[in-house]
């Protein structure tokens, strides 16, 4: 698994998680929900993601979006 592949499968989870947290638990959850997307947003248009300094430096290997 590349760190592009691994960044939208982590995104895509807390997203995932964060949505049965704030059905289950407490609506403040969808914050974490908005802040994921932001996350996203910005690594678009920056190329800059903090997972993938994490990712790097345990080896992942890089994929073609964030060289």
């Amino acid at each position: 698994m590349n760190i592009d592949r691994a960044v939208m499968a982590f995104a895509g989870s807390v997203i995932l998680l964060s949505l049965l947290l704030s059905q289950l638990h407490h609506i403040g959850w969808l914050w974490l929900t908005a802040f994921v997307g932001a996350n996203l947003l910005q690594a678009a248009f920056t190329g800059f993601c903090p997972l993938t300094r994490l990712l790097r430096k345990r080896g992942v290997s890089a994929g073609p979006a964030f060289d």
